[in-house]
Parts: C-alpha cells; sequence; structure tokens
C-alpha cells in the first residue's frame, strides 16, 4: 500500500478558503475553517 504525502501548509489554507468560501464567508472563523481543512487532508 503507498503511504500518501502530508498535505502542505499551502494546500491546508487554500482548502480552509474553499471551506469558508462554500459556508457563506462568515467572520471570525478562520481557525475553525483551517482545523476543519486539517481533518479533511488528514483522512485523505
Amino acid at each position: 500500500m503507498e503511504k500518501m504525502e502530508k498535505p502542505t501548509k499551502e494546500q491546508i489554507i487554500h482548502r480552509a478558503y474553499e471551506l469558508w468560501e462554500q459556508a457563506g464567508k462568515p467572520d471570525g472563523r478562520d481557525e475553525e475553517f483551517y482545523h476543519q481543512a486539517e481533518r479533511v487532508a488528514e483522512r485523505g
């Protein structure tokens, strides 16, 4: 089985931005979306 590469910080930030946009760009929830993007990235 092939090991997945760990996502870069830039990839996580990009995904967090996408999640934030999809949620309607709410104010003050940047950390929430960053952590959500990290969890999604870890699952592959």
